[in-house]
């Protein structure tokens, strides 16, 4: 079984052959993975949204949209891991891949062992360079988050959000200390077809400042740096700091 650091990372799987998806889906839940899955591009562009995955296995050769082009559309959106998934001998594909923003590549076909290994190393590069939203999360002594059951506690209850609400959390989180832009908070949390809509983003953090700050006029967590985005604070400098 997969070691507790891993435990219960959430892949998605895009592939249009069911036997590939099924065989992937078996031997990553068997080492304690949640998988979702996908089978076409258009279905994994939705689902890198909705189920905020931490890492993606994506096929190149799809029917509707190729790998390539779902790899460039989740670059606009998104930094999480992808591992294109190879025909023997493709040199080009593994480079083009590589150079789009693929994080690993693996050729078909494959061994349990080699898949999940693949796996686990690159979620190991890559997770030190954002903030953990894995576990439970205390921003202070008010405010705690847990994005693996989807929970987020204020003054000891429970906040109801809506899905959009708890995705652009979900990003701020796990950027936390960094401003991000209107822009990129449109593509990783409405799409990266929203780009040109910015109200979207005001509004909805105004909905979520209702509910978690204690003064939203006079916000700590979600903070505005006017004319180019949004910070979360930096909750783990503050708690270094008291610390010290």
């Amino acid at each position: 079984m997969s070691s507790e650091r891993f435990r219960d990372r959430r892949i998605l799987v895009v592939d249009d052959e069911e036997r590939m998806v099924r065989f992937i889906r078996l031997n990553l839940e068997y080492d304690g993975f949640r998988v979702v899955e996908a089978f076409n591009g258009t279905q994994a562009i939705s689902k890198v949204r909705a189920n905020l995955p931490d890492l993606i296995l994506l096929d190149i050769m799809m029917p509707d949209i190729d790998g390539f082009e779902v790899l460039r559309t989740i670059r606009e959106a998104s930094s999480v891991p992808v591992i294109m998934l190879t025909a023997k001998g493709e040199e080009d594909d593994r480079v083009r891949g590589l150079e789009l923003g693929a994080d690993d590549y693996i050729t078909k076909p494959f061994s349990p062992r080699e898949l999940v290994s693949r796996v686990r190393a690159v979620l190991r590069r890559t997770e030190t360079a954002a903030v953990s939203t894995h576990g439970i999360i205390e921003v202070d002594e008010r405010l705690k988050l847990d994005f693996d059951r989807r929970e987020i506690w204020v003054d000891g209850e429970l906040a109801q959000l809506r899905p959009t609400e708890y995705r652009l959390l979900y990003h701020l989180v796990q950027n936390a200390g960094w401003v991000i832009s209107h822009d990129q908070l449109l593509a990783k949390v409405w799409g990266y077809e929203y780009r040109d809509e910015p109200h979207y983003v005001r509004l909805y953090i105004n909905y979520l400042r209702k509910k978690l700050e204690e003064d939203p006029a006079n916000p700590k967590y979600i903070l505005t740096e006017r004319g180019v985005g949004y910070r979360f604070v930096d909750f783990r400098r503050q708690k270094t700091a008291l610390e010290e």
